[in-house]
C-alpha cells in the first residue's frame, strides 16, 4: 500500500498546468513536493536559472504537460458490478426494476472489488479523487487506501425495497456511519467521510434533518441527489406543497457542507435557495442525457457564484468513469441549453473537473498545482496530433478540453507517489479485478431473478 511520501521531490516538466484560477500555463514548469504536499509552483520567468524548492530534493522529469489530478465529485464506483444492466430505462424504472433489486445482494466483498476495479480505471484517467456515495464503506475505503487513491467516502443511508427496517432502522443507520467516521475519516491522508442519504423522494424529511445535524456537528459532507427528474420534482411538489430543496432549506439541512449532485430541474426560487445557502452542485451531463433526464442550468448557477464540480455518476448508468468526456460534454450542453456559443468557455470547463471540482467538495487542496494542495497531479502527452499547432499559451486549455483525452494520461501521482506509469497502473491488479467483477456480477444478476 502507498503511503504519503516524506522526502522533498522537484517535478520538472515540459509544461506546468497549474489550474489555478489564473489561467498561466508554464513552459518549462517546476512543482516543488514535501511529503504528500506541493510547497512551490515555478516556471523560468519567476525562478531565473533556479528551479523552486529544496536542491537537495530528488528530480523527477516529465515529458509533456503536468496537470492536477481531476475530481470526481459524485460516482458510485463499485456500480463496475452493473455495467450494462438495465439499458434504455429511465432512472426511476431502471433503479426499482434493475439497480436496486441486484443491490439489495450485495456483499462487502463484492464493493471491494466493484472499487478495485473501478479505481484502476479511475487512476489510469488521471482522476485522483472520487466522491463516493455507496453500501458496505469499509470495503470501499479498503479498495481506496490499497490502490493509493483519494476519496471522499460518503455512506449511503437508503432502505432498498425489500430491506426496510422500520423507523429504528434510520438511527441505526446514522450511529453506524458516525462509528465509520470515528474509525476511518483522515486515514492514510486519504479518506475523508461524509453522508450521503440518497434523496427526498427516498428518505423522509425529518431523517435528512438529523444526517445534516450530524454532518454540521462532524464538519462532514451532505452529499444527496436532488432535482434530478422532473417527474421526481412534480411528485414531491404535490405531495409538500413545495419543491425538494425549498423544503429541505425550510428543514435546516441546507445550513451546513452541502453537495447536491445532478440539480437539473431547479426552479428561479430553487436557484436563489441554492446561493443563499451556498449548496454546491455536482454536475452529471452524460448520466443526466444517458438516462434523459435533461440538462441542468449550469451557465445560471455558475453566474451566481454557486460552486460546481463535474461528476461522472455511476458505471451503471454512464457507463465508464472518464471525468474527460464529462467535461467536454458540459461545455457542448451548456452551449446548446443557453443558445450561446460563448456559453462555457474552456477554461471554465476544465476547472469544473479540477479546482471548480475541490472547491464544490469544500477541499480547496485538490485539483490545483498550488502551494498547500496535495501532490495529485497527471501526466499528459501533448506531442500528440490532437495538440497541434500550440501557437500560443491559451491554446494549451482549449486543445485539452476540445480534442485531448484520456487516453493521452502517461503518468499519475496521488498525494506524489506515483500510481500510473506509462499508461499502466501500477497499485491494481486489474486482469484479477475484471475477473472477480465478472463472476460477482453475474451471482448479482442471478440472485435478482
Amino acid at each position: 500500500m502507498p503511503g504519503p511520501g516524506t522526502e522533498a521531490v522537484r517535478f520538472l516538466a515540459d509544461v506546468v498546468v497549474p489550474c489555478d484560477g489564473t489561467g498561466r500555463v508554464l513552459r518549462p514548469g517546476v512543482v516543488a513536493v514535501s511529503g504528500d504536499t506541493i510547497t512551490q509552483v515555478g516556471g523560468p520567468d519567476g525562478w531565473g536559472d533556479e528551479p523552486p524548492g529544496d536542491h537537495r530534493a530528488r528530480e523527477v522529469r516529465v515529458r509533456g504537460a503536468l496537470l492536477p489530478g481531476m475530481v470526481n465529485v459524485h460516482c458510485h464506483s463499485p456500480m463496475t458490478l452493473f455495467r450494462g444492466s438495465g439499458e434504455n430505462l429511465p432512472l426511476h424504472r431502471w433503479l426499482t426494476e434493475v439497480l436496486w433489486p441486484q443491490e439489495a445482494h450485495l456483499t462487502a466483498e463484492d464493493v471491494y472489488w466493484g472499487m478495485t476495479l473501478a479505481v484502476g480505471e479511475l487512476l489510469c484517467f488521471g482522476v485522483t479523487t472520487t466522491c463516493e456515495a455507496y453500501f458496505h464503506e469499509d470495503a470501499l475505503a479498503d479498495a481506496v487506501v490499497a490502490a493509493g487513491s483519494r476519496a471522499v467516502v460518503t455512506p449511503g443511508v437508503l432502505q432498498l425495497p425489500g430491506h426496510e427496517g422500520g423507523e429504528g432502522w434510520w438511527a441505526a443507520r446514522i450511529d453506524e456511519i458516525l462509528d465509520f467516521h470515528a474509525r476511518r475519516d483522515g486515514e492514510a491522508g486519504r479518506i475523508e467521510v461524509g453522508f450521503a442519504p440518497h434523496a427526498p423522494y427516498t428518505v423522509p424529511l425529518g431523517v435528512l434533518a438529523d444526517v445534516a445535524g450530524a454532518c454540521r456537528r462532524l464538519g462532514a459532507l451532505f452529499h444527496i441527489h436532488l432535482a434530478e427528474t422532473e417527474e421526481e420534482c412534480i411528485r414531491f411538489a404535490a405531495e409538500h406543497g413545495r419543491s425538494a430543496p425549498v423544503a429541505l432549506a425550510g428543514a435546516g439541512v441546507f445550513d451546513g457542507r452541502v453537495l447536491a449532485a445532478h440539480s437539473v430541474w431547479l426552479s428561479e426560487e430553487d436557484l436563489a435557495v441554492y446561493r443563499d445557502h451556498d449548496v454546491a452542485v455536482a454536475h452529471c451531463p452524460q448520466s443526466n442525457a444517458k438516462l434523459a433526464s435533461g440538462i441542468a442550468p449550469l451557465a445560471r448557477l455558475l453566474a451566481q457564484g454557486t460552486r460546481v464540480g463535474l461528476g461522472t455518476d455511476g458505471p451503471a448508468s454512464n457507463n465508464d468513469l472518464d471525468l474527460w468526456e464529462e467535461v467536454r460534454l458540459a461545455a457542448m450542453l451548456a452551449r446548446i441549453r443557453e443558445g450561446d456559443a460563448a456559453a462555457l468557455p474552456a477554461d471554465a470547463a476544465f476547472d469544473l473537473a479540477t479546482r471548480g471540482a475541490g472547491r464544490a467538495l469544500g477541499r480547496p487542496d485538490l485539483g490545483t498545482l498550488a502551494a498547500g494542495a496535495k501532490a495529485d497531479m497527471m501526466a499528459v502527452d501533448i506531442d500528440s496530433p490532437a495538440f497541434v499547432p500550440l501557437l500560443e499559451d491559451a491554446q494549451m486549455i482549449e486543445h485539452l478540453v476540445w480534442s485531448g483525452s484520456s487516453r493521452l494520461v502517461t503518468d499519475v501521482w496521488v498525494g506524489g507517489d506515483q500510481v500510473v506509469e506509462g499508461g499502466r497502473c501500477l497499485t491494481v491488479d486489474v486482469e484479477r479485478a475484471c475477473a472477480e467483477v465478472g463472476t460477482r456480477a453475474r451471482r448479482l444478476s442471478l440472485a435478482a431473478g
